[in-house]
């Protein structure tokens, strides 16, 4: 049998969960940066005392869509409304399949007049380019692939730099000359930096007040080098892969939603698209969280805190779906700390011969692409962790989950499962080890203060529907 597809890839295995469960892929790599420029302590540190540098021109890919077409093809897609959305203007982009999962969510960038950029992880660029390819839209598509797959690694058509931190205006005026701009969230604007134009995002993504700055590839050492220049009198750091993917755990956005593709009928044109060796077909799937039904570990928006987002205004996949949903339960995003005597415990359990936790590494303890942890109470499962990293700043070991109603007020105790069922999958990064119950208290999500008082308008905080 030819194997060319992940329709093909599927028809092999037992099923989409055994195959994602036992694959061979760890978690998401962030490639072209250091993992320390100094180390991951001062370097998570940084960004709520002083202010950082992210270098993010490397992991994430970008799709630019243009023409005619092109607002309706996304409005279609997504679950945010388009109304009121102009030029220089940004959105967290949630498409969904025709059941009401999640694919995956990127930012979605308003450039000028019929033209857009996705910019993100894979499985929302592959949907959108999949219908821009199949849906007879007079639009047209360019994938600017991420590094780590592209056949010259070292050229893209952008860069892409964070500036973040009390400390990040300052900076800003510094490079530029002139007072920092003063932007309403994921507004955009262009600035002069060394001599280059640079668009800038209004953006927060550790919860403290930044931009992010996009410009043409060849300008980017120019304007970096630039920016670390400025950075010199306010206490700038670089930020390397370590502490870059554990930002998130403090900003509380969940990067890892499983893309809801690998079951149902309507879906099967798309799986039949996809390729054997994408992102879909060689993602891995981790944690304590273990069924067989694949459809058990898709996510809804409002699972995700997205509820906010769904917007019954327009025709879009899904929509069906999610009207009957918007007025059910539904489970609430939450940050679970958890309790350091436990946490010491599993640590010192490497110390021993014999029965020993799952490793928990620092910052990030992701060890896969999509990481589902059980979270108890009483015994009983009451919901799913899905990003586990240490904080610095917080001195605490803290997960991104999703709670049934009943268990997410804050303070609630609960108990996260940690490590894999009968001693481990068949994933490279799994050792052999023995489950065990870690006590977490549900907290809020962003979990610091400042990260909270930062997104008290945003996107991270709209749990609600409508």
């Amino acid at each position: 049998m030819s194997v060319s597809s992940l329709e093909d890839v599927l028809k092999t295995v037992r099923s989409p969960a055994d195959l994602l469960r036992n694959q061979q892929t760890g978690p998401n790599a962030y490639p072209g940066v250091p993992a320390e420029y100094t180390n991951w302590r001062d370097e998570q540190r940084a960004w709520q005392e002083t202010c950082v540098l992210f270098n993010q021109s490397y992991h994430m890919a970008d799709v630019l869509v243009e023409g005619p077409d092109a607002a309706k093809l996304l409005s279609y897609l997504g679950v945010n409304s388009f109304h009121n959305f102009t030029v220089d203007k940004a959105k967290q982009f949630v498409p969904c399949n025709y059941d009401g999962h999640v694919i995956g969510d990127v930012i979605l960038f308003y450039l000028k007049e019929n033209q857009f950029n996705l910019v993100g992880r894979a499985p929302v660029l592959n949907w959108v380019q999949f219908h821009a390819a199949t849906g007879g839209y007079d639009v047209r598509v360019e994938l600017d692939e991420r590094t780590v797959r592209r056949a010259d690694p070292t050229r893209r058509k952008s860069y892409r730099f964070q500036v973040q931190g009390p400390n990040a205006m300052k900076l800003v005026a510094a490079a530029t000359g002139r007072p920092a701009p003063d932007l309403k969230f994921f507004n955009m604007t262009t600035l002069v930096i060394a001599g280059k134009q640079v668009r800038a995002l209004r953006h927060g993504m550790a919860g403290q007040p930044g931009l992010e700055l996009f410009g043409s590839w060849d300008d980017g050492e120019i304007v970096r080098q630039a920016l670390i220049k400025a950075g010199q009198d306010f206490g700038l750091r670089l930020v390397g892969g370590r502490a870059y993917s554990s930002n998130t755990i403090e900003s509380g956005w969940i990067p890892s939603p499983l893309p809801a593709v690998y079951t149902g009928e309507k879906m099967r044109p798309y799986r039949e698209w996809l390729p054997a060796t994408g992102y879909e077909a060689t993602a891995s799937l981790g944690g304590s969280f273990d069924s067989e039904n694949i459809e058990d570990y898709y996510l809804t928006p409002w699972d995700l805190g997205y509820g906010g987002f769904v917007k019954f205004d327009h025709d879009f996949i899904g929509r069906e779906a999610l009207e009957k949903m918007a007025g059910q339960p539904h489970r609430r995003k939450v940050t679970l700390a958890l309790d350091n005597e436990d946490v010491t415990r599993v640590i010192s359990s490497m110390f021993q011969k014999g029965k020993r936790a799952k490793y928990l590494d620092f910052p990030s303890a992701v060890y896969c692409m999509h990481q589902f942890d059980t979270v108890l109470a009483d015994g009983k499962p009451v919901g799913i962790s899905t990003w586990i990293a240490y904080s610095s700043n917080e001195g605490r070991m803290l997960t991104l989950a999703m709670l049934d109603e009943q268990h997410a007020k804050p303070g609630t105790h609960v108990q996260l499962l940690w490590g894999e069922a009968g001693g481990g999958s068949r994933k490279p990064t799994v050792e052999p080890h023995v489950q065990t119950e870690i006590k977490a208290t549900v907290s809020p999500v962003p979990y610091s203060e400042m990260a909270r008082d930062s997104y008290a308008d945003s996107w991270r905080n709209r749990q609600t529907g409508g």
